[in-house]
C-alpha cells in the first residue's frame, strides 16, 4: 500500500462513470452527483454506488471508479474493471437493517415475541445472568454482550448452528441485559439467526429469499451467495492511513479486529458463502435502495406484503436518545428496534432528516428510507478507509442528498 493508501484517482472521471436506468424528476440529481464525484476524487474509494429513488421512481442510478484492478495495493498494470450499478459488493452491517425487517415480519406472524427471553429459544444462553435477556434486548443492542468475550471463535464454523449456540452461551455480559446501549456489532448477528432458527425451523437465508427476495425479483441482497456467484462479487479495500493506536484499540474492539485484518477476510470465499445476518449480506445501491422502498411505503412493495405499517411505526419509534454512538465514529445517533434513525443535526442519514431510518454499513455504506421526503437511497463504496483528511466528503453527499429533496410532510 502507497503512504497515503490511495487509489489511482483517474483524471477522466466520466470514462469510469457508469449511469444506469433513471427517470426524470423534480430532484437536483446534478448537484447529488457532484458531491459523489467529489467524494470519489479524494482516492478513498475504488469504487461507489448511488442510487436514489424519489416518489417510487429511480431518479439517479450511478456508479464511479473500479470493481476490480484499482484497490492501493492493486500493482500498477492490473486489469481494471470498471464499476457498473449492477455490480454487487459485501455491504456489512447494513445486513442489521435487513435482518431487522426480518424479525419485525416475524413477530408480526406470531413467530416469537420481542420480549420473550432469549433463553426460551436458546437453552444453553443462562450463564452469568444472561437468562434475563430479552429478545428485544438483543434488537437494540442493550444485551449486554457488545464484544465476543471468551475463547477466540473459529471462524472456520461461522454456519454452525450447534457451535455457535455454545460460544454464544458461553459469552459474559460486561453489563446487566437493558441497562445501556453498546452497539453489538459482532454477537448480534449469531444471536439473531439462532434465535430465527430455533424458532421457527427455518434459516433465516431461505426465509428471506422465499418470503421476501423471491417474489419481488431481487438478484442479489442475500446473507452470502452461493459458491457460483463469489467470482461476481467485488473485493473490499483498506485505503488512507492506518488509525490512530488508541482509536485502533476501540475499534478493534468493537468490530472484532482492525480492518488490515478483517477487510482481507471478508473478501475470502468462505465470508461471502456464509449467513451472517449482522455483516454478510451482498448486494449494489440498486438494490439496497429498492428495498428500503419496502420501509418508505409502509411495509408493502409492489404488491408483497412484508409487515403492517403499524409494525413499522412501532419498529422506529426512539428507544435510545441521541448520544456518541460506536456505529457511527462517536457521532450522535438515535436507535429504534434494530434500526439507526435520523435526525435534524447529525447523521447517518444527512442533516434535517428525523424521520429517515435505516442502517449503514462498515464503512461509508448506507440505506434509508425519509418518508417525509417520499425518498429510498442507498451508497455503496469498497474502500475502508482509516484517517485521512478528507473524511467529510462522505457525510457531505448524504447532505447533499437530504438537501436536493425537501421534506414535504
Amino acid at each position: 500500500m502507497n503512504d497515503e493508501g490511495r487509489i489511482r484517482v483517474p483524471s477522466d472521471l466520466d470514462a469510469v462513470t457508469s449511469v444506469g436506468v433513471e427517470k426524470d424528476g423534480d430532484v437536483g440529481v446534478e448537484r447529488i452527483w457532484d458531491a459523489a464525484r467529489h467524494w470519489y476524487a479524494a482516492g478513498m474509494h475504488p469504487a461507489i454506488q448511488v442510487c436514489v429513488r424519489h416518489r417510487g421512481e429511480v431518479v439517479l442510478n450511478r456508479a464511479i471508479g473500479h470493481g476490480w484492478g484499482n484497490g492501493p495495493d492493486d500493482p500498477a498494470d492490473a486489469e481494471r474493471v470498471p464499476v457498473t450499478t449492477d455490480t454487487p459488493f459485501c455491504v456489512y452491517s447494513t445486513a442489521k437493517g435487513i435482518t431487522t425487517t426480518v424479525v419485525h415480519m416475524l413477530v408480526e406472524r406470531g413467530a416469537f415475541s420481542l420480549d420473550d427471553r432469549v433463553c426460551d429459544y436458546l437453552p444453553t444462553y443462562t450463564s452469568h445472568g444472561k437468562d434475563r435477556t430479552t429478545i428485544r434486548h438483543v434488537m437494540t443492542h442493550s444485551a449486554g454482550v457488545p464484544f465476543a468475550t471468551g475463547p477466540k471463535p473459529d471462524l472456520r464454523r461461522m454456519n454452525d448452528s450447534e457451535y455457535a449456540r455454545e460460544m454464544l452461551g458461553n459469552l459474559k455480559p460486561i453489563y446487566r441485559p437493558g441497562l445501556v446501549h453498546i452497539y453489538h456489532a459482532v454477537t448480534w448477528g449469531p444471536l439473531m439467526r439462532e434465535i430465527v432458527s430455533a424458532a421457527t425451523g427455518r434459516d433465516i437465508r431461505e426465509i428471506l429469499a422465499t418470503e421476501i427476495l423471491d417474489p419481488l425479483g431481487f438478484r442479489w441482497t442475500n446473507f452470502g451467495v452461493s459458491e457460483d456467484d463469489v467470482p461476481l462479487v467485488a473485493p473490499s479495500h483498506v485505503t488512507g492511513k492506518p488509525l490512530p493506536p488508541p482509536i485502533a484499540r476501540a475499534f478493534k474492539l468493537a468490530i472484532g479486529g482492525t480492518t488490515q485484518r478483517l477487510i482481507p477476510f471478508t473478501n475470502t470465499r468462505a465470508f461471502l458463502t456464509s449467513v451472517v445476518p449482522s455483516s454478510s449480506t451482498v448486494s449494489n445501491a440498486v438494490e439496497l435502495s429498492r428495498f428500503a422502498e419496502i420501509w418508505r411505503r409502509g411495509g408493502e412493495l409492489d404488491g408483497v406484503r412484508v409487515m403492517s405499517p403499524e409494525t413499522l411505526r412501532e419498529a422506529t419509534v426512539e428507544r435510545r436518545r441521541l448520544r456518541p454512538d460506536v456505529a457511527t465514529g462517536l457521532v450522535p445517533l438515535r436507535w429504534g428496534t434494530g434500526f439507526m434513525l435520523g435526525s435534524k443535526r447529525f447523521g447517518p442519514f444527512g442533516l434535517d432528516a428525523p424521520a429517515a431510518f435505516g442502517h449503514t454499513g462498515l464503512v461509508n455504506i448506507a440505506m434509508w428510507a425519509d418518508p417525509e421526503r417520499d425518498l429510498a437511497a442507498a451508497v455503496v463504496s469498497s474502500g475502508k478507509p482509516g484517517g485521512h483528511s478528507e473524511a467529510k466528503r462522505y457525510p457531505a453527499l448524504l447532505d447533499a442528498i437530504a438537501a436536493a429533496v425537501p421534506r414535504t410532510r
